[in-house]
């Protein structure tokens, strides 16, 4: 059985990442996604195991130090973490599994598993990005302000990832995703196993 991708996917508040992901999990039945553990509070409608595991800073520290999670970063002064145990053992079973984190863990991501696939995911401005922060309705002036300046920090840092797609239209970046995905699993270094048992035949 093939070993599945790791999928690191990052960009700044606003850029549409929670709607890309939506779509390609509806279009593709073997893409698992990591769901992070937070120590920020719901936004409404956002499900405890769901859309994040919620926990107390204590309880996060605690996780972080007994090794539980594979990557953290703290961004707009809340903890974000990955844990491990499941994405290993979807990969295993021969699923992809896309991790949606903050560009801080996606280095510590790519320090350690260097095999992974990067994605950094671009607003067509950020002018458009003021207006899907402001659309929401859900932070004050003074959180989107905070958030167009970490995000202009953040876009510095996709030079960093293998790929970048500009979100102008969620069907374009879906696609682009696909592809990108597609691509890497014929890589050579991806099927040396392959090449090897096509010569024993």
């Amino acid at each position: 059985m093939t070993k599945g991708l790791l999928i690191v996917l990052s960009g700044p508040s606003g850029a549409g990442k929670d709607t890309i992901l939506h779509t390609l999990l509806q279009k593709s039945q073997d893409l698992r996604l990591s769901v992070s553990a937070t120590t920020r509070n719901p936004r409404e409608g956002e499900v405890d195991g769901r859309d994040y595991f919620f926990v107390t800073k204590e309880q996060f520290l605690s996780m972080r130090q007994n090794g539980e999670v594979l990557e953290s970063a703290e961004y707009c002064g809340n903890y974000y973490g990955t844990p491990a145990k499941p994405i290993r053992d979807w990969m295993d079973a021969g699923s992809d599994v896309v991790l949606e984190i903050e560009v801080q863990g996606g280095g510590q991501i790519k320090q350690k598993c260097p095999d992974c696939v990067s994605v950094f995911i671009l607003p067509p401005s950020v002018g458009e990005l003021e207006r899907r922060l402001r659309d929401r309705g859900t932070e004050s002036e003074e959180a989107i302000q905070k958030r167009l300046q970490a995000a202009r920090q953040e876009i510095l840092q996709a030079k960093a990832y293998d790929y970048v797609v500009i979100n102008d239209t969620v069907d374009n970046a879906v696609a682009a995703i696909q592809h990108i995905v597609a691509a890497e699993k014929y890589k050579k270094d991806r099927n040396l196993d392959t090449i090897e048992g096509v010569l024993q035949l």
